[in-house]
């Protein structure tokens, strides 16, 4: 008989026995609870989203959301001067519904796009890559690309597009006490219950981004740096792709992530339908995730000769892209499309609780320039000085 597979407590306990200190950065202890092969939350194969599922995203409202994507990237495309090979790239894309979405509405109302556009997945889990496969179906199977790794993404000029990718990337827990910031690592009581206990930082990065963050805080103030999501924008940066980025994503400017109020940090589970701080428990069956600081995003893709061109509610930046299809001759909406259309931009729905930001990778020579009102705009409510556009 097979040996059973170590769960997620299991697998961080033999590793506590080896760490000195016995006791580990919650950055890997986050990273194992969700990445870990077989056993992590997002390593088990596809999960369920929607009302019945386990979270519920913009994509679970209906077609609408990858309706009204479709019509952003034609935009691109045309701002672009129409370029015979273009390509629409998804990292994050779980069971591929939103592929499947985006591509079967450029095929409706896009046919000069469609005939010239590719579809790259980036995403390195194969049971995920079967799934999007089958989801997307055999009528765009032949546009659809999958690639592990950003290293393998090939030249290809389009819009690349994150929902919800950033927020569940391992995050490190910190918390500034009178000696300055310490990062929160990760040990096991003699009963086996895990928690808490304060450490030196882990990484030379972790203590880059410390530096940055400054001691304008009060003692025992706990939040958390995503410093995953800055080396992924420069795999993206050092990538053979151009064009626009659109990430959507839960989030705050910084200097609404770091308000006194938020003393505790945006870092949530999600267990059986209900969102807690215990994030401790339920290893492995339960989803982690911490709120983006889209200012540091930002401020890391100008670093990286990247131009911000736009930060905006979702509610906003859906009505922007809507307000193109509703001038359109002909164009009536149906009930369920005004339906989706309410969930998707209403304050009260998901309208608020998302943010867009999007930035453009590649120069003038890539699109036209961006929006200088638009981006103005973005630059003040990131709060960051105006930046030159590349």
């Amino acid at each position: 008989m097979a040996n059973a597979i170590p769960r997620v407590p299991e697998v961080l306990i033999e590793r506590l026995t080896r760490a000195p200190g016995k006791a580990v950065p919650w950055a890997e202890v986050m990273q194992l609870a969700l990445y870990e092969p077989l056993v992590g939350y997002y390593r088990q194969g596809v999960r369920r989203i929607g009302r019945g599922g386990d979270f519920y995203t913009s994509v679970s409202v209906g077609s609408l959301y990858g309706d009204l994507l479709a019509e952003y990237v034609a935009s691109v495309w045309s701002a672009a001067g129409q370029p015979t090979g273009f390509g629409i790239l998804e990292q994050g894309a779980h069971d591929g519904t939103l592929a499947r979405d985006l591509l079967e509405a450029v095929e409706r109302r896009h046919p000069d796009l469609a005939a010239v556009l590719a579809y790259v997945i980036i995403d390195p889990d194969d049971a995920l890559r079967e799934a999007q496969q089958s989801r997307v179906g055999p009528e765009f199977a032949s546009r659809l690309t999958h690639v592990a790794a950003w290293t393998e993404v090939p030249v290809i000029q389009g819009v690349l597009i994150c929902n919800e990718l950033l927020d569940a990337f391992a995050v490190h827990r910190i918390e500034f006490t009178s000696d300055g910031w310490r990062e929160l690592h990760v040990t096991a009581r003699e009963d086996g219950a895990f928690e808490f206990i304060q450490g030196p930082p882990s990484t030379s990065a972790l203590e880059a981004e410390l530096a940055r963050l400054g001691d304008d805080f009060p003692a025992g103030f706990v939040t958390e740096l995503n410093v995953a999501m800055l080396s992924w924008l420069e795999e993206v940066s050092q990538s053979a792709f151009t064009g626009e980025i659109l990430l959507a994503d839960y989030g705050h400017a910084a200097r609404e992530y770091y308000i006194p109020e938020r003393n505790g940090g945006t870092l949530r589970r999600y267990y059986q339908h209900r969102t807690d701080d215990r994030v401790l428990e339920d290893l492995g069956e339960a989803d982690l995730t911490a709120h983006v600081n889209f200012t540091r995003l930002a401020e890391r893709g100008i670093e990286l000769g990247m131009t911000v061109r736009e930060f905006i509610e979702q509610g906003r930046f859906l009505t922007h892209v809507a307000a193109g299809l509703l001038r359109q001759p002909g164009f009536s909406p149906e009930p369920a499309w005004m339906r989706q259309f309410q969930t998707l931009t209403h304050p009260g729905h998901l309208g608020h609780a998302f943010q867009i930001l999007t930035l453009q990778k590649g120069g003038e020579a890539i699109q036209a320039k961006p929006d200088e009102a638009r981006r103005e705009a973005a630059l003040r409510r990131l709060g960051i000085e105006s930046a030159p556009s590349y």
